[in-house]
């Protein structure tokens, strides 16, 4: 009798030893499965849960009838007006860009302690070391369950609410407006809330390095404790009214080594008193007042928070760091002539107390004004047309400025939910 081959007994002994090893661990039915059986199904979306993806392709174009720093040459930011003549060459420019374009997805997780919400997003608006780019900006990173919340999203300080129904992307000067990475506690929620937060100190609205905002020579900011902010909004059939507050400590170091100490410390905090007032149909009043020392850094467009003062008969501290008192004013009307027609406009400040020894060229007081007409052919495209007005001056030279701007923008949105909300 001839005996298998090797090779045959060889895969024998491989099958029942894998059929074995099947067994001991799925046990028989495991072998009467069909080879090619697709695995179940999962529930496309588990009940509550939700994403929605949004965002919009957003271009404008326009004039600047004036001269504006060129890393800002499609905003108005009076802060950003020429110091003095020629800073920036002749006065007219034409500009136009996509840097307003903005992509984000939001989501609602449900769990036993609530539901999980959730928002990331970015634009291509480039700030700080990318001023002038059309680069990838985040906006949001921002996540909260139940009372509690954490990341980077809008500031306790701020109200959105207050920005108009505007086409010029970086807003009324006067506004507080920062977007900031925080912890935040909130006891009450809803239209009307209640909110407290710990914010990341030491940073800029213009995400620049803080020693922008310190108009001191060779010094470096120290920020020991986290800046504490805090609103309480009321809401009615009418509107609402906001009240917020700010505590910071601001300290810095001189890190000369020309015999000279200009290291010191300052305490900012700042109060904001906000509205929306319902008129008649759908139009609105948009209105804020803030007053503060050493804020700047929240405001939607001010100088340095912090201002050098003579200290006269004192060789080593010939002068110090004070925090500069500033002033912001809004004042906004959203106005729907048609469902799809509609306009805002409306004027705002930020007036800076200046310290005795800062330059006689820094920034002093800004003001900002605009009017536009926009068009909704439907409800995910407008177009629009807006003019834009703003003012410089400053501290001590007589110097000051105006500009004008034409924009015309055409923005396109976009969204898409996934699952359902509960």
């Amino acid at each position: 009798m001839t005996k298998p081959p090797s090779y045959a007994v060889a895969s024998s002994l491989f099958l029942s030893l894998a059929a074995a090893v099947l067994v001991s661990i799925f046990g028989a039915t495991a072998l009467a499965q069909e080879p090619d059986a697709a695995p179940p199904v999962p529930d496309e979306h588990p009940p509550g849960q939700w994403m929605e993806i949004y965002g919009h392709v957003m271009t404008e174009m326009g004039y600047d009838f004036g001269r504006i720093d060129p890393d800002w040459f499609d905003v108005m930011r009076p802060t950003k007006l020429a110091a003095s003549s020629m800073e920036f060459g002749k006065n007219g420019q034409t500009f136009a860009g996509v840097r307003q374009t903005r992509f984000g997805v939001k989501a609602g997780t449900p769990t036993p302690l609530g539901e999980l919400k959730t928002i990331f997003e970015f634009e291509l608006f480039g700030v700080g070391v990318d001023a002038g780019q059309t680069t990838f900006r985040l906006r949001h990173a921002y996540g909260e369950l139940g009372h509690f919340g954490a990341g980077q999203t809008w500031s306790p300080f701020m109200d959105i609410d207050v920005f108009p129904n505007s086409i010029e992307y970086w807003g009324p000067n006067g506004m507080v407006f920062y977007r900031n990475v925080q912890v935040r506690w909130m006891p009450i929620q809803g239209e009307t809330r209640l909110t407290f937060a710990l914010e990341r100190p030491g940073a800029s609205a213009d995400a620049g390095p803080y020693a922008e905002r310190l108009e001191l020579q060779d010094v470096s900011g120290r920020f020991p404790v986290p800046d504490l902010s805090g609103e309480f909004r009321l809401a009615g059939s009418r509107g609402y009214v906001k009240l917020s507050g700010i505590l910071r400590y601001i300290s810095w170091v001189d890190l000369g080594t020309d015999g000279l100490d200009l290291s010191g410390s300052a305490i900012g905090w700042g109060a904001t008193l906000s509205s929306n007032v319902h008129l008649w149909k759908s139009n609105v009043l948009k209105l804020q007042v803030v007053y503060g020392q050493g804020i700047q850094n929240y405001m939607n467009d001010a100088a340095v928070d912090i201002g050098a003062q003579n200290n006269p008969g004192n060789a080593v501290t010939p002068v110090k760091g004070v925090a500069l008192p500033v002033l912001g004013i809004v004042a906004f009307v959203d106005l729907f002539w048609h469902e799809r027609w509609s306009s805002s406009l409306g004027y705002s400040l930020v007036r800076i107390w200046n310290a005795d020894a800062q330059a006689a060229d820094a920034f002093k007081m800004g003001q900002y004004a605009l009017v536009n007409l926009l068009f909704n052919p439907t409800k995910a495209t407008m177009a629009g047309v807006e003019l834009q007005w703003g003012r410089r001056n400053n501290f001590a030279d007589g110097w000051s400025v105006n500009d004008l701007k034409l924009q015309f923008s055409f923005r396109y949105n976009f969204s898409y939910q996934l699952g359902g909300k509960t």
